[in-house]
């Protein structure tokens, strides 16, 4: 009887030991698949909104036996706000313990080009908490822009282009001083601001001239020859006449023509109006073009067209004759490959009116 009594306790303990077990600390994630993230938000970080959230998300097996381990670590007192990854195969124990640490996944924000302020505010609104309308605010109306160092004209040169990674909890002001301090730590190194003073500039008129060069040409073999014209130009004191410029103050970036009505457009951004650089960058240059104008070859160029075979490549010329055939060339080429598309357009215009006359017969 007493051994029979033993035997019947000894399996309780057993399966509830398992059960306890399976509960707690097996696997107890129900997504298939590898991870999936949790977004605690910051203005309701407690149990219920947790809980919630797992529940809504199908997250975990058991909620019963994640609120009570969140008792037992102590977690409900202290919630923390953030992004957690949370990998297929955690257990309850673990996931508790991670999130209880605070340790956040870190996002990535991912910086290309950009041209207006609009612009910085989405790719920022895509990383963090904040509403987008909240980072609007802050980088166009608040003082604390200024107190940073940035400003209207001047913030596509505070900005490296890069991939970078931020917190989700984090204010636009933290973003904003994380890409100043790369800013200025990719600046500090291999003797770039030297490289500048040597062409009498400073960091803030390379950031204007890749901005315009990055706006040219995509063709990276282009690119230096491309700031070598502008950097002969500005030597001679002549006017930049960048057609990117023209295309900025008309907050055109779709047309990639420029007309002779368009130079006339009133801007101080317009350098066929106005000798000079502009008063800011047009765009965001990357770390590639940067380091195009700081190393950009001595040449006599200070004339060039797209090839005439509008494969994307252009033309450098050191004078006026040659700088207008090689122009005239390009612009046959262009009125051609124009006319050709217009004939192929118009083809399958009338193909598809044909096949619908047939279908109404």
């Amino acid at each position: 009887m007493k051994r029979g009594i033993f035997l019947m306790v000894l399996i309780s303990l057993t399966v509830g030991g398992y059960l306890g077990w399976n509960r707690f600390f097996a696997g107890t994630t129900r997504f298939t698949a590898s991870e999936r993230y949790l977004y605690i938000p910051t203005q309701s970080a407690d149990r219920a909104t947790v809980l919630g959230l797992l529940e809504a998300d199908s997250m975990i097996s058991h909620k019963s036996a994640f609120d009570w381990m969140g008792k037992q670590l102590d977690y409900w007192e202290n919630v923390k706000p953030g992004r957690y990854k949370i990998e297929k195969g955690l257990s309850t124990y673990k996931i508790v313990k991670l999130l209880r640490s605070g340790r956040q996944a870190p996002t990535r924000l991912v910086i290309n080009k950009l041209r207006m302020p609009q612009d910085l505010v989405k790719v920022i609104g895509r990383c963090i908490e904040s509403d987008s309308a909240i980072i609007h605010d802050f980088i166009n109306q608040s003082e604390k822009m200024k107190e940073l160092g940035f400003t209207e004209a001047n913030w596509p040169a505070m900005i490296i282009p890069n991939t970078y990674e931020v917190l989700w909890t984090w204010e636009t002001e933290k973003v904003l001083e994380k890409l100043k301090t790369e800013r200025d730590k990719w600046w500090s190194q291999k003797d770039r601001e030297e490289k500048a003073a040597a062409y009498g500039l400073t960091p803030y008129e390379v950031h204007i001239i890749a901005s315009i060069v990055e706006e040219e040409t995509n063709k990276k073999d282009d690119k230096p020859l491309v700031a070598s014209v502008y950097l002969n130009r500005i030597k001679r004191g002549m006017p930049l006449q960048a057609d990117p410029t023209v295309r900025f103050a008309m907050k055109d970036f779709k047309s990639n023509r420029v007309l002779y009505t368009h130079l006339r457009t009133p801007s101080a951004y317009n350098t066929y109006m106005n000798r000079g650089l502009p008063p800011g960058p047009i765009c965001t240059a990357t770390p590639q073009t940067l380091e195009a104008v700081l190393n950009a070859p001595k040449t006599e160029y200070i004339f060039f067209v797209a090839n005439a075979d509008l494969m994307g490549g252009s033309t450098f010329t050191s004078n006026l004759s040659d700088h207008n055939k090689a122009a005239r060339l390009y612009q046959d080429s262009l009125s051609a490959w124009l006319k050709r598309k217009a004939i192929k357009e118009k083809a399958i215009r009338d193909s598809i009116a044909a096949n619908s006359e047939t279908v109404v017969k």
